[in-house]
């Protein structure tokens, strides 16, 4: 933060908000209080969202949170489908970090099976979980600026989102929702060519970076839109459960992928997360801002390091055979079939895999009975947590302030409604 000026900081005194966090109540003393409605499409374009605000004169009083809108019922759908089959729902939730949904699942069943995942498996998951952390930190900082009243930011941020996407297309034959993680490593190796068009956009989006980065540290509208708006500190965001970008925002050193000594190829890695000290809609954009750059440098770690081997486990009872293999070997085709339609088995137990997405916290708990499905599965949303503060964060804010603070928190609302 070193290239900016920052008023002195002193931090609000928030308190988590009785009986319900998401909710602030306005006095009752004041009777020229307003109710308006925000929604139920979501004022910063990331889903639908109804927000029902309070105000005296243009200053924010009372807000209730409403969601549901989108509910899918992902949670019950996957304990009526296989373990195999249930990979497809999880990037549903939160669609601009849908690899880590993938990740996540895969490493909770995983995790129940006691299945080791080849090395080279855990670096390439690493690649396409920066990457999918690029495409949503892009998304966001591209629709973050309209919400400020810029359009500019969002042409060239989805114009580079698209050159993300030309890699998934490369390696799996999707640009979103690929389905690419599997249970033991993932579905493919990198294809030839792979590395130099890695390594070309890392190249690209370095320069990028730093034109986004200019255009909001020195730009004064943006400054005065953001600068001490919406300021969150560090205790009450532990107390509200907040992760990801939005914690470290406020100066908390908690990121999973180094946290515990992290998991996957993370662990050889030696991440450091990205912190910011103010906590305030400013921060948040910054934060995201430079975790992008840290992303491009994990890649770049990734395709250094890269390791020889196997990409999937070698374990036919979840794992598919090789495709070459269907062809000419009736036994692999007839397991081929198995899987697939009947799915696979997995000891009875529970498990709870946290992992790192774009969001924060993505929480993976399952309990398994031991037959081919699970009994039970309870996902942790980071976006659900974070709508739960903006009641407190907003209070005392100008209305066009609340939809900067919206913005800056990064919420999903598939990831919400589940």
């Amino acid at each position: 933060m070193a290239t900016t000026e920052r008023p002195t900081k002193l931090w609000p005194t928030l308190e988590v908000l009785s009986p319900i966090p998401s909710e602030l109540s306005p006095s009752t003393d004041n009777p020229d209080v307003l109710e308006i409605n925000l929604g139920p499409n979501h004022p910063s374009t990331h889903g639908v969202l109804r927000l029902v605000a309070k105000l005296d004169g243009e200053i924010v009083v009372g807000l209730r949170n409403e969601l549901g809108y989108v509910h899918t019922g992902i949670e019950k759908n996957l304990e009526q489908k296989t373990y195999w089959k249930g990979i497809t729902y999880v990037p549903r939730m939160d669609y601009l970090s849908f690899f880590t949904g993938e990740v996540g699942y895969c490493m909770s069943v995983e995790k129940l099976l006691g299945l080791e995942v080849p090395r080279r498996a855990e670096y390439i998951r690493v690649i396409f979980q920066e990457l999918t952390r690029l495409h949503s930190h892009l998304i966001f900082l591209g629709t973050g600026s309209v919400d400020l009243g810029g359009i500019a930011l969002l042409f060239y941020c989805f114009r580079d989102r698209d050159h993300v996407l030309d890699l998934f297309e490369m390696v799996t034959g999707q640009r979103m929702h690929p389905r690419y993680c599997q249970v033991g490593g993932v579905a493919e190796d990198l294809p030839r060519g792979f590395e130099p068009e890695a390594r070309k956009l890392v190249r690209y989006l370095r320069n990028k970076i730093g034109e986004y980065e200019g255009l909001i540290e020195k730009n004064p509208i943006w400054r005065e839109r953001t600068v001490g708006v919406g300021v969150i500190p560090p205790d009450f965001a532990i107390k509200m459960a907040l992760s990801g970008p939005n914690l470290r925002a406020s100066g908390v050193d908690w990121d999973l992928r180094s946290a515990n000594g992290g998991y996957g190829a993370y662990r050889e890695l030696g991440y450091s997360p990205v912190l910011a000290e103010n906590g305030d809609t400013f921060d948040r954009f910054w934060v995201r801002v430079q975790e992008m750059r840290s992303s491009l440098d994990l890649i770049e770690m990734c395709l250094d390091g890269l390791p020889s081997g196997p990409h999937i486990a070698d374990d036919r009872k979840v794992v598919l055979p090789p495709r070459h293999e269907l062809h000419t070997s009736m036994e692999s085709l007839i397991h081929h079939f198995k899987i697939v339609t009947e799915g696979f088995r997995v000891p009875a137990g529970q498990v709870y895999v946290p992992i790192e997405s774009a969001r924060g916290e993505f929480g993976f708990y399952m309990v398994s009975d031991g037959g081919p499905k699970p009994w039970r599965v309870r996902l942790r949303p980071p976006s659900f947590v974070a709508l739960e503060s903006i009641a407190a964060v907003a209070n005392g804010h100008y209305l066009a302030d609340l939809i900067a603070i919206l913005a800056s928190l990064d919420p999903v609302m598939g990831d919400c409604d589940r």
